[in-house]
């Protein structure tokens, strides 16, 4: 099951540390707009050597959403390069470059941080949620921010810099799920966590639930927990819509209080949002494997 899940998702940010704190030196003189072409010329080989991930993106448009061949293949490419520009992005912030940013929804962020009381902002692998981090803070609650344990040190080290400015604590995952109890401690002492909901790891429980019309495994982690601790839940996405520009749309997810699942209940009423999301913005969803397969 785990070397299944490896083959289906690497989970960390391509390149040698050497070259990526060259990227980071770089983008402290020159703009992301220098940076993007060069980027471009790596997603060709991305797309012939990296199969799986070409035909998965493929598969999305083609398959999922009703594309022509043509079409297909040309979003495919524009996911890749967008995916490249969003990486690029990520470490002109490491550097000391801004972004604007545009807020959709911010009032229920204020209200939920005001209240007492701890909540959850559930994320995806849209855009870059990694920049609402930098721009959803608070100076009354923690932030809890579940990551990837095994992703590169110079990405680590790039987050830890920011996040320290802006009351964010990371927490690794570890393969003895010992995060959920920090995380959980975390929401009974009235504070905030964000962890992602479109991504399971191997071993873990998952929902399935019909998803751009066909099911599809959801981790079932984030909303168990969410129960447990009775916390609202926001969906927080994050996307790019210009060199210089981002946009976040922040979400209140209200269950339907008739299911007898809670669970499933407030599963249900994220993927709805995320699958708006993904048809609003469906080059910035960055799943490279089979979403779809059981």
């Amino acid at each position: 099951m785990e070397s299944e899940g490896k083959r289906l998702w690497q989970g960390r940010t391509d390149g040698s540390p050497l070259m990526l704190r060259m990227l980071v030196r770089l983008l402290k003189h020159v703009g992301v707009r220098a940076v993007y072409p060069v980027a471009a010329c790596f997603v060709p080989f991305y797309m012939i050597f990296n199969r799986s991930g070409y035909r998965a993106s493929y598969g999305l448009f083609r398959s999922r959403l009703g594309m022509g061949a043509w079409k297909s293949f040309r979003m495919c490419w524009l996911n890749h390069y967008r995916f490249a520009q969003v990486i690029v992005d990520r470490f002109a912030m490491y550097a000391g470059r801004r972004f604007d940013v545009e807020m959709d929804g911010y009032e229920e962020f204020v209200r939920l941080n005001e209240a007492d009381g701890g909540f959850m902002m559930l994320n995806s692998h849209v855009g870059s949620f990694e920049l609402a981090g930098y721009t959803l803070t608070s100076d009354r609650k923690r932030i809890n921010a579940l990551v990837f344990g095994g992703e590169n040190d110079s990405v680590m080290h790039g987050r830890e810099g920011m996040f320290s400015r802006t009351n964010v604590r990371m927490i690794p995952i570890s393969s003895d799920m010992s995060y959920l109890f920090v995380l959980s401690g975390a929401l009974a002492s009235g504070e905030i966590v964000t962890m992602s909901a479109d991504r399971c790891f191997p071993g873990s429980r998952t929902l399935r639930l019909n998803f751009l019309g066909k099911e599809a495994s959801f981790p079932q982690g984030p909303f168990a927990l969410a129960v447990s601790r009775e916390v609202p839940l926001l969906a927080v996405f994050v996307i790019k819509i210009s060199a210089k520009a981002y946009k976040v749309f922040v979400r209140r997810l209200q269950p339907d209080c008739r299911c007898p699942d809670p669970q499933r209940s407030l599963a249900e009423a994220f993927v709805p949002v995320l699958e708006d999301i993904v048809r609003r913005y469906p080059e910035q969803w960055f799943n490279f494997y089979d979403f779809w397969k059981n």
